[in-house]
């Protein structure tokens, strides 16, 4: 018997491996979720697979997303990474992610964790929506508009509604996984 999946990763066995084993799983650890956050702003505009497929090529870029060096890169750094084939070789992102690395280590000392900051925007447990095909879902809500809102004033770029909608079904602050997926009450 084969598992019913959400319809947006069907036919691809890196897409269906990401949606079984990460997608839409809480994620309460500060290192994944700045991972995660620099992987959807990079997915801006693109689609995820495209962004999924580079995935390795991102961590060895960026010294596996350790925050910590990302903010103190120079401008040779910034360099090396503008000519890395491996990675999205966006100029105004790469730039972002040294700016949101700095950002988030603040917002870390303001709330101790990245993660409690942004987990209390819901309570700090996952909102379970009910939707019955991945078309339905939504590509913003107010709640991702307030968190955007507040990322910018913190100085965050590249963090638009959309963008922090796709990192909550991510990183599990929203299961907006199918009602018919096997993963819907699995997480």
């Amino acid at each position: 018997m084969t598992k019913h999946r959400c319809g947006w990763c069907v036919g691809d066995p890196l897409y269906e491996a990401y949606h079984d084993q990460e997608w839409g799983v809480p994620v309460y650890d500060d290192a994944t979720i700045f991972e995660f956050l620099i992987l959807e702003t990079f997915q801006a505009g693109l689609s995820w697979i495209t962004v999924l497929r580079k995935r390795e090529n991102f961590r060895k870029a960026f010294d596996n997303f350790n925050y910590k060096k990302i903010a103190k890169y120079k401008q040779d750094k910034i360099e090396t990474l503008l000519q890395n084939e491996g990675i999205i070789r966006n100029k105004l992102k790469v730039n972002a992610t040294v700016t949101n690395a700095q950002a988030f280590m603040k917002t870390q000392d303001e709330f101790g964790t990245f993660s409690k900051y942004i987990w209390d925007f819901v309570g700090g447990k996952p909102i379970k929506n009910n939707i019955e095909s991945y078309k339905d879902a939504p590509a913003k809500t107010a709640l991702s508009d307030k968190i955007s809102v507040d990322l910018k004033k913190r100085g965050f770029k590249f963090v638009g509604s959309t963008v922090i909608y796709a990192h909550m079904q991510a990183t599990g602050m929203v299961n907006d996984h199918e009602v018919f997926c096997f993963r819907y009450n699995e997480i």
